[in-house]
């Protein structure tokens, strides 16, 4: 079969030159890139390739299949390993272009979408990627075997089907507006690489995938190496003109970040991402640094900061009272913290939608957005909360002319109006419950934010306390929602949509391994996801999430943290990079994507070298 196949694709290559220039694909814009456009912006065409870019892992891994709930899956795999049927650009709110596939039709009743693959597409072992391998790769991401977000993002999505064996439609049950580009971003990878085995148990061998690396070697929980595929069948693309430009990229694993930082030093890895502002201001230091063969940088980004913060669980009966989540939230001192902790390098989260057109306005709803929360309100009466046209959520502040001895009197009287009274040094409600709670962590650095976080707990009658725990226990913890509350964030796209479901809808709230992580279950947040969902363009997008942010604010799921503008980085001075930074991305990613190496550092290479033998 795959011989007859090949007689076909040797055909379509023939006429492949008189097809369709490369396509794309937007959300509500024209994309900014023309047709045959050479080079993405933020890539340098010309860079040398060549070196070896090692980074580090954090914790442990013990999977190669990064689509199961089970196991903690290696970095890189989506980054290097896996490609999909266009490619998103990183300059634009949600723009795609040609990858596997070279041409996208959106059906003009809008419930279907068609893919013509590329000819050239091949495997990294030379064999084709026919339709055949997308509706296996689409079908078995959905099915009860992969991991749970897939079918929440994907729900609208209702079957592949082909059309010949390189066109591929798939159809929808209903009109949305981002599902052809959703489906554009599906991870493809070989029907025979399973080898007929079920899903859920090919954990330990690599699928086989068509992205420019293959896996060198590996040691489970150490490192990860991967080396540029010779035979890599994108190399001429457009969109990876000026990218992945090293022979080799290793991910070493570390389990505590402080030691993490002296390994940099000590020249095991190249390149690390740095997210403590204490080590930031103070261990980034010393004649390394002073002499520039370290460097230290501040990368500025546009990125949607969305939100982080300490998340109750409402799984939980302490936490189902509002009055409770907004007590304990008046004890958070951010400002304090922010001076002595933070060195000021941080801005409150405001918002679901931090630093983005995205967030809700700080002034009362009008215009479409007041009329769209008010048919929400006419529709859940009982359950609307009336705040939400009425008062400007802000974060609790202690910066003058608050205190935060103003704020825990504003907690007292919340907590006794809510029955909990001072006994025994702690709060009880009628039922002899004490109002104490476990934060779970799962990285040290936390605790110095904690501790004077508990300490005004404390004043309350509230018990805090905190445990470190691996990795691997805490990812399963969290899969099964078993904690009190933990730090998380909730990421944000630049055109939020379907993964919404997978965060905050009441369908994800009691479905193991979902990011509804507080067990929202809200029919108003059902109804507006939904509006943020089908929204019909970016204006009514743009409407919808405002009126979504204020009601999530309005309800206390958790004790918003912090964000900041820039990524900071720390580097041995071995890359060149390009002039221009894309608008929308991450570090390391946009490193292991469009840096190149620039010189030799043999004592860095060999290190490491030789502990992968």
């Amino acid at each position: 079969m795959r011989q007859y196949l090949l007689g076909i694709l040797t055909l379509f290559l023939f006429y492949s030159q008189f097809l369709p220039a490369e396509p794309s694909a937007a959300l509500g814009y024209t994309p900014a890139y023309p047709p045959h456009f050479k080079h993405f912006n933020y890539v340098n065409p010309t860079a040398p390739k060549g070196g070896e870019l090692i980074l580090p892992g954090f914790g442990s891994f013990d999977s190669l299949n990064p689509f199961l709930l089970k196991g903690i899956a290696a970095d890189g795999l989506g980054l290097l390993f896996f490609e999909t049927l266009m490619l998103k650009s990183q300059d634009e709110p949600f723009s795609v272009y040609a990858l596997l596939a070279q041409d996208i039709q959106l059906a003009p009743d809008k419930l279907s979408v068609t893919f013509q693959l590329n000819p050239q597409a091949r495997f990294s072992d030379g064999s084709p990627v026919t339709a055949e391998d997308v509706k296996f790769s689409f079908d078995t991401l959905k099915s009860p075997q992969a991991h749970p977000q897939y079918r929440f993002y994907w729900h609208d999505i209702q079957q592949a089907e082909i059309i010949d064996p390189l066109t591929i439609k798939f159809k929808f049950a209903k009109i949305n507006p981002e599902l052809h580009l959703i489906v554009a971003d599906i991870p493809i990878f070989s029907k025979t690489s399973t080898q007929g085995k079920p899903f859920d148990q090919i954990v330990n061998t690599p699928l086989l995938a068509s992205g420019p690396y293959i896996i060198k070697n590996h040691d489970p929980g150490k490192y990860i190496t991967y080396t540029r595929n010779p035979n890599y069948w994108g190399n001429h693309l457009n969109v990876r003109q000026g990218t992945y430009n090293f022979d080799q990229i290793t991910y070493k694993y570390y389990k505590d970040m402080e030691i993490s930082l002296e390994a940099l030093k000590a020249k095991e890895f190249d390149f690390m991402a740095v997210y403590n502002s204490k080590a930031w201001a103070r261990d980034y230091v010393g004649p390394q640094f002073d002499s520039g063969q370290l460097k230290k940088l501040e990368l500025p980004h546009q990125n949607n900061a969305g939100m982080q913060g300490f998340v109750f669980n409402l799984r939980r009966p302490l936490f189902q009272d509002l009055q409770v989540r907004k007590a304990i939230n008046l004890a958070f001192d951010f400002e304090w913290a922010n001076d002595n902790l933070f060195f000021k390098q941080y801005q409150r989260c405001n918002s679901y939608f931090s630093n983005s057109e995205l967030a809700a306005p700080k002034t009362l709803p009008q215009g479409e957005e007041l009329e769209l929360l008010t048919s929400i309100q006419q529709r859940f009466p009982k359950q609307f909360p009336s705040e939400v046209l009425t008062t400007v959520w802000q974060p609790v502040s202690s910066a003058a002319p608050h205190s935060l001895r103003d704020n825990l009197r504003q907690a007292k009287a919340l907590l006794t109006a809510a029955g909990w009274q001072l006994k025994e040094d702690i709060l009880q409600n009628n039922k002899g419950q004490k109002l104490t709670f476990e934060v779970l962590l799962v990285q040290k650095g936390f605790d110095r934010i904690l501790e004077p976080f508990a300490r005004n707990l404390k004043k309350l009658g509230i018990e805090l306390t905190y445990r470190l725990i691996d990795i691997s226990l805490y990812q399963k913890r969290l899969n099964n929602f078993d904690f009190d509350m933990i730090v998380s964030t909730f990421p944000q796209s630049q055109s939020p949509g379907n993964e919404l479901m997978n965060a905050w809808h009441s369908s994800a709230a009691h479905q193991e391994g979902s990011n509804n992580w507080p067990g929202v279950a809200e029919p108003i947040i059902d109804s507006l996801i939904e509006k943020v969902i089908y929204a019909p363009n970016r204006k009514t997008l743009i409407t919808a999430t405002h009126a979504l942010d204020r009601v999530l604010l309005q309800g206390e799921y958790l004790v918003p943290n912090w964000y900041i503008g820039v990524h900071r980085a720390a580097y041995w001075d071995k890359f060149g990079r390009p002039k221009q930074l894309p608008l929308y991305y991450n570090v390391p990613e946009t490193v292991a994507q469009t840096w190149w190496w620039e010189q030799s550092d043999p004592a860095s290479n060999d290190s490491i070298n030789s502990k992968n033998k």
